[in-house]
């Protein structure tokens, strides 16, 4: 048996969108069971995101401490924000976030892993870079505002970060995720063997 998830679509015999935000909705499914009963299923609607391992010739991997008002904590994260247009080639969404958010550059990207965050509930696909050779960004820095006004940046081992997920310490679902995949990826086929930059992405097809 291959263990690999596949596309499927179970009938809709009707759908309604009981609220639309400024970037995200939700929408309710009316969705046929195998066994025929119609159930209905509500999930938030997202454009995607993209996030981004920054990795350093130390071996430290760039992270910056923000607040999120859901789960009320500030979470050690990964460079990350959404893609703001449809169709958007998520290598372009990553580069310039990790602008943004840290004013650096990278001159080697790959595609780390690709994950949906909380398929139960909703439909974001995050596609996650590994970012190396990384250099100060030219330029002005980006204006920030609201929760980022507020953000602190550091450059943190990943060792530690290793040790810190495992511990129950670090939370962030792009943090957790792509440092393990960095440790698996280099005790697998090395990290030269990840994808692409450009990889195609179905979840969140784009033109290179």
């Amino acid at each position: 048996m291959t263990i690999k998830d596949t596309p499927e679509e179970w009938e809709i015999r009707g759908t309604e969108t009981p609220f639309t935000g400024n970037k995200t909705s939700v929408r309710t499914d009316e969705v046929v069971m195998p066994g025929g009963a119609v159930v209905r299923r509500d999930y938030q609607v997202h454009p995607g995101s993209v996030a981004v391992l920054a990795l350093d010739d130390a071996d430290r991997v760039l992270v910056l401490r923000q607040y999120r008002h859901p789960v009320r904590q500030k979470l050690w994260e990964i460079p990350a924000g959404l893609l703001d247009v449809a169709g958007e080639n998520p290598l372009h969404a990553a580069q310039r976030e990790l602008y943004e958010e840290a004013h650096v550059k990278a001159e080697e990207w790959r595609v780390l892993t690709d994950v949906y965050t909380t398929p139960g509930g909703c439909d974001e696909a995050v596609r996650i870079f590994l970012a190396r050779g990384l250099s100060e960004a030219e330029g002005d820095r980006f204006a920030v505002e609201d929760e980022e006004a507020d953000m602190e940046l550091a450059r943190v081992p990943l060792d530690e970060l290793v040790r810190g997920v495992l511990a129950g310490e670090l939370h962030n679902n792009c943090l957790v995720v792509g440092v393990l995949s960095v440790v698996a990826a280099r005790a697998g086929d090395g990290l030269e063997s990840l994808r692409p930059a450009q990889a195609p992405w179905p979840a969140r097809p784009f033109e290179v």
